[in-house]
Formats: C-alpha cells, sequence, structure tokens
C-alpha cells in the first residue's frame, strides 16, 4: 500500500510550543517540485488528552481560522495538561483562495474521507488526517459557517450515533461550547464527512455552524473563540472556567431530511421568513420569481413542519438543487 506523502515540520512528541507546517508534495505548473505548506501548532505539555481542532475545512468559511489563529498566537501553555493540535486551515488551498472547494482539484475536503495516499491533493490531506492526526487525538473540534451560499443561526452541533456513550459524550462537548444553538444534526451525504470518519473511529467529535455569507461578525468570531476554550477545558485538556452565555442555549433537532427546503427553480428569492424566526407547518416561507419571464406566476414554498428556521440560502440568486431554509424542531428554548 502507498504511503502518504505528506511530512510534518512539527514532532509529535516534543513538549512546549512549535509552530511549523504540513507539507504536502504538489507539482505545478507554477512549481514543479513544490509542496503546499499548511501551518500547524501543537501545544504539549506533559501527558494527557489530545485535541485536534481545526477550522477552514471549507475555504469559504471563517470564524474557525480566525479563532484558531487567535490561538495559536499564545505564548504560556502551563494551563494545559496534553496535547492541543491547531489547524487553522485544513482546506489550505481553498482557504487561500476563498472557495468552498479546492481550486487544485475542485474537491470538497468535507466529502472526500478517509482519502486516499495516491489520489488528488485534497484526498491525500485527508488520508493524512484519518492515518496520522485522528488516531491520535482524542477529542476533535471541527468549526465551520455557511460559506458564501448560506447563513445560520450560531450553532454547535452533534449527530445521532449508535453508541449511546459516545453520542451522549458528544452533545456534552457540544453543548458546553457555549453558542446560542444547539442541534442534534442530520446530515444529508454523511457517508464520506470528516465528522463520519472521526466518529466511526470511536473521537468525541463537535462541529458547528456560526453564520455565513463568507464573512464574519464581532459576534461569531467571539462565540468560536470562547467555544475554543470552552472545549478544550470540558474536555480536560486545559483548565479555566467554562464561559456560559448569560442566556439559555436553545436547543433544537433535525429528525429526518424534512428539515431541508430545496429548490425545484431556478430564479431569485423573495424570503417571508428570517434566521430564527418560529414557524408552523405549512407557513410561506419564500416565494421563487422567474428572472427571465415577467409573465409566469412564481413559485411559492411552505414550512414542511413546525419549528425554527436556523439556515437561510444567503444569495438572492437561487439555482435548481438549492437549499432555500432548514427548518429543525425546537425541544427546548
Amino acid at each position: 500500500m502507498k504511503n502518504n506523502p505528506t511530512t510534518s515540520t512539527i514532532d509529535f512528541n516534543v513538549n512546549g510550543i512549535q509552530h511549523g507546517f504540513f507539507k504536502i508534495p504538489y507539482s505545478s505548473n507554477t512549481s514543479a517540485w513544490g509542496s503546499i505548506m499548511m501551518p500547524v501548532t501543537q501545544f504539549k505539555n506533559g501527558d494527557g488528552p489530545t485535541a485536534l481542532l481545526t477550522g477552514g475545512n471549507h475555504g469559504d468559511e471563517y470564524e474557525g481560522p480566525i479563532a484558531l489563529f487567535n490561538l495559536c498566537s499564545r505564548k504560556n501553555i502551563d494551563n494545559i495538561t496534553g496535547r492541543v493540535i491547531i489547524i487553522p486551515a485544513m482546506n489550505f488551498p481553498a482557504f487561500l483562495s476563498g472557495d468552498r472547494v479546492s481550486p487544485i482539484d475542485n474537491v470538497n475536503m468535507n466529502r472526500s474521507f478517509p482519502g486516499r495516499p495516491d489520489g488528488t491533493v485534497t484526498q491525500i490531506i485527508a488520508d493524512y488526517f484519518s492515518k496520522t492526526l485522528l488516531p491520535m487525538a482524542d477529542v476533535v473540534l471541527d468549526i465551520h459557517s455557511g460559506g458564501k451560499t448560506l447563513n445560520l443561526v450560531p450553532f454547535s452541533a452533534s449527530h445521532v450515533l449508535s453508541d449511546t456513550k459516545q453520542d451522549a459524550a458528544c452533545e456534552l462537548a457540544a453543548k458546553a461550547f457555549g453558542a446560542p444553538y444547539y442541534v442534534k444534526m442530520l446530515e444529508m451525504d454523511a457517508a464520506s464527512m470528516y465528522d463520519t470518519q472521526a466518529e466511526s473511529m470511536g473521537k468525541l467529535f463537535v462541529t458547528t455552524e456560526l453564520g455565513g455569507g463568507g464573512s464574519t461578525t464581532p459576534e461569531t468570531v467571539n462565540i468560536a473563540k470562547r467555544g475554543v476554550d470552552n472545549f478544550l477545558i470540558h474536555t480536560g485538556v486545559m483548565t479555566g472556567d467554562i464561559f456560559v452565555p448569560e442566556t439559555q442555549i436553545i436547543e433544537l433537532n433535525m429528525p429526518d431530511a424534512r428539515s431541508f427546503i430545496c429548490s425545484a427553480h431556478d430564479g431569485i428569492i423573495e424570503p417571508f421568513v428570517a434566521l430564527g424566526d418560529k414557524v408552523e407547518c405549512g407557513d410561506l416561507v419564500a416565494r421563487i420569481h422567474s428572472t427571465k419571464h415577467t409573465n409566469q406566476e412564481p413559485f411559492d414554498y411552505f414550512a414542511p413542519r413546525d419549528g425554527m428556521v436556523i439556515a437561510k440560502h444567503y444569495p438572492s440568486i437561487i439555482k435548481m438543487g438549492d437549499n432555500i431554509n432548514v427548518i429543525a424542531e425546537i425541544v427546548s428554548n
């Protein structure tokens, strides 16, 4: 079996603070024997659990990279016991270009697991995570937001897992992250996701969605920064006091595919609901007008269930197959 060509400039076994790179060979038109140099920082202070922290799984999602670049700048790790591996931009080529997927191979990092050591650049990175980084980790945090095409209420999330002990541990850690909302999350295509790879290896795994629109706000960045600290404290990697939000976390659930409202038309969206709105089954949520004909009747879309609007298509122009809204059931508020 072919070995993964990625090498690390940091030594995972050495105590202290290390800043370096994962070096992924990539021969291109502009660099014949070149490499992709993915930044990585490690904090290690004696024996203890290992936390693997990632942002930029999609390159147009920025709360994670900002929070993790902030964390990387720490000069003192006395309150850390164990090891923290920090990768601010997991899909580094996509992060540099500001795209959801890599401009090198047009592959979505979060649909590439477990990866291939002899595949495209994105598949090679996924394979390195699957075979080298995830086996070292005890707890995993992957920070997402909506990117350029979605906007979401800021939430942390875990998934329904068959192992009830693992399921409960992931849920507790996701709630400890301290976002305003917690979602028991349904994925439409989970088989090749980073989340699924980590969970299948028995890891405590937490993910997030913290806004979107291809940008950030002070609020969403602060949620991410506080959430990283909360996650490390909750999992025993770092000492300190967990930040508790002033308002109670709203718990939500995505029990089935009816949570997703998919567009069957091209056009321009007229919204009738906003993020955080409560809706009842049958409520009008959006109207899509044709951009090519003024004499065509618009198409109405209705809420398929009672609940809360937690995601919306961000651009006003929409294509057939795009997600219009996501509606989650309200568990507690």
